[in-house]
């Protein structure tokens, strides 16, 4: 079948032909013909089969009659990252420079006074992630009631990233009666739950088991004992084997990581970038572009900023982490053997990834193939499983040994005074008797206790002029002033008694 047979005009089909595609891959093939019916669709396949395509160009077809009005769009692209609504805008413009239609890209970063003047225009297609969307709308500077086709695009990273109720909101200011168009990589029990509430007698469509990778990709498994820097050294080992790599994204669990491994690439010699969501979008923009044009030839990202991308060139793809979600493992090799070239991916794993690494290994339903590398000692299942086991075990507490020198428990209560061992009688003895009166502290304490005082303001106490230099007010003490110091009365006291 060739994409005349699908029922587009002669200008898309020009256009088509002109970017270099003749044959329609499975996706599109089974995809358009019920797009231009007008029939919901829930589609799932594969990371690198064309699923953009198989939405943008039944849209282009069926939106090229009509005219949009201002601030409504006529149909509406939903698109969980910045890089991936720049990849479908891209598409618009290769499929439809024969067409008038219209878009707008509206993502976190760019201005919004610009997309503000695109929305007054009124624009055919809008391709926008959901939170500047909203964003938008409650600016008042868009209206959703004439948006009559919805494509909610990586529908399981909508869910991963934790935007599915910002699209929930949206689809809830749509119209009722509209086209809705689903895709997935995968189909997780969640995901057909989300379709099921969105699309109304959808045709499911599925060119691939849920979670499969390609089969033009070879993937190797590396097991390596150590930490961050054995992993880099073993990473350089294995480009060094490849030869002159042109084009390879290599993907990291954190941000932090992307960053580091970008260092340290590029203090080896290497060309190299980093690309994660942490970086002003001006910053990810170019440095895609650098890689896209060559560049730059290794790209050190995380799953958020390489999900969609669309690079054909892209020969390997090297998994620095092994992926936490074990269908990010799909997505990520799925950046390399794009239509239809050759790709290969490498996944290092260390013994603290033998969970992770058995997740992705149940869940794509591949036999990898795990291979040592010279020079690093390598683990085995079994020894991952005992040191996972050890390391649960916690040290417990004896409950039935009683050592003979451990202390009796104290009596709850007020403490009560014991008596003193001869031991401290004797060190008591030699000790010097504090110069105080005979009140005990506990008596000095409740005498030094301060009333409280009332709210009611009290009269200022004037200041008594002394006589005499020196002279001290009369107190309740005896008048002795010997009587609190013994025999060893301060001379400053026998002085003001001398002028008394």
């Amino acid at each position: 079948m060739s994409f005349s047979d699908l029922g587009l005009n002669p200008k898309l089909l020009q256009a088509v032909e002109e970017v270099g595609y003749t044959t329609p891959t499975p996706i599109q093939e089974q995809a358009i013909p019920y797009v231009l019916m007008g029939r919901d669709v829930m589609g799932v396949a594969q990371t690198g089969t064309g699923k953009t395509a198989s939405f943008t160009l039944p849209m282009i077809e069926m939106l090229s009659s009509g005219r949009a009005r201002a601030r409504m769009p006529r149909s509406l692209i939903l698109t969980p990252t910045r890089e991936l609504a720049h990849q479908i805008s891209e598409n618009f413009e290769s499929y439809g420079k024969y067409s008038k239609l219209t878009k707008a890209l509206l993502i976190g970063g760019t201005s919004f006074a610009e997309q503000t003047k695109l929305l007054e225009r009124g624009v055919d297609v809008l391709i926008a992630t959901p939170g500047r969307l909203l964003d938008l709308f409650e600016r008042g500077k868009i209206m959703l009631i004439d948006t009559k086709l919805l494509v909610i695009d990586e529908a399981d990273r909508m869910l991963d990233m934790g935007f599915i109720p910002d699209v929930e909101k949206i689809v809830s200011l749509l119209p009722p009666l509209r086209q809705t168009l689903f895709f997935s990589a995968t189909m997780a029990p969640e995901i057909k739950k989300l379709s099921d509430k969105f699309l109304s007698n959808p045709k499911a469509i599925s060119v691939s088991k849920p979670a499969s990778t390609a089969e033009n990709v070879q993937q190797t498994i590396i097991k390596i004992d150590g930490g961050a820097k054995e992993k880099r050294e073993a990473l350089r080992q294995i480009m060094v084997g490849e030869g002159d790599i042109q084009s390879a994204i290599l993907f990291c669990n954190r941000k932090k990581d992307v960053d580091i491994l970008n260092k340290s690439l590029s203090a080896h010699g290497y060309s190299a970038a980093a690309l994660h969501g942490d970086m002003a979008q001006s910053s990810r923009s170019e440095t895609l572009q650098e890689f896209k044009d060559g560049k730059v030839k290794l790209l050190c990202c995380s799953d958020v900023a390489a999900r969609g991308l669309d690079i054909p060139a892209v020969s390997h793809v090297f998994n620095f982490d092994v992926p936490i979600n074990p269908e990010d493992y799909v997505h990520r090799i799925g950046r390399t053997g794009r239509a239809g070239r050759d790709g290969k991916a490498f996944t290092i794993a260390t013994i603290e990834d033998y969970k992770a690494l058995k997740n992705v290994l149940s869940t794509i339903h591949t036999n990898v193939p795990v291979v040592s590398l010279e020079g690093f000692e390598s683990w085995s299942d079994e020894e991952a499983a005992s040191l996972k086991g050890r390391r649960r075990r916690r040290p417990t507490k004896p409950t039935s040994t009683v050592k003979p020198e451990a202390k009796e428990a104290k009596p709850r209560g007020r403490r009560k005074k014991t008596e003193t061992s001869p031991a401290e009688t004797t060190v008591e003895a030699n000790t010097p008797e504090p110069s105080t009166s005979p009140v005990s502290i506990q008596d000095e304490k409740r005498t030094e206790r301060k009333a409280p005082r009332s709210s009611a303001p009290q009269p200022r106490r004037k200041a008594r002029p002394s006589a005499v230099i020196g002279e001290r007010e009369p107190s309740s003490e005896p008048s002795n002033p010997t009587s609190s110091f013994g025999d060893h009365t301060p001379a400053f006291i026998l002085r003001e008694a001398k002028v008394a």
